[in-house]
């Protein structure tokens, strides 16, 4: 697929995680059982937020990067080495009980963006 189509999708999923974890993650986050007891956990969850936002920015702001260029080639290695990050540390959180519940669709989600980006870093 097309660079601006592709990080156009993937920013929109990290936007949408990042609006989330900062606005409602009491709602969210017992989903994956995890239970945020304080107004620290509130904050570091919102935190977390920032990353989340951070990327979906860097990929909404360089969507329409060159197909087949240097930049978007890094561009995409960044991302696929990111989601693998994410796919890690998620994987990490359900073997030792941390995740359960939905817990298993984040290492299944970041092994699909990993994919992805993996495919369109392929592609240029």
């Amino acid at each position: 697929m097309k660079n601006k189509k592709f990080l156009t999708i993937h920013s929109t999923v990290y936007a949408l995680f990042a609006i989330g974890l900062f606005v409602i993650p009491n709602i969210l986050w017992p989903y994956y059982g995890v239970q945020l007891n304080d107004k620290y956990a509130v904050f570091l969850s919102q935190h977390t937020s920032i990353f989340l936002g951070g990327i979906a920015i860097i990929g909404f702001m360089l969507k329409n990067v060159e197909d087949n260029s240097d930049i978007a080639k890094q561009l995409m290695m960044s991302l696929l080495l990111t989601n693998i990050l994410g796919v890690v540390v998620t994987l990490y959180a359900c073997f030792t009980g941390i995740f359960y519940g939905l817990g298993w669709s984040d290492p299944a989600f970041f092994i699909f963006l990993s994919i992805l980006s993996f495919l369109q870093w392929k592609r240029n």
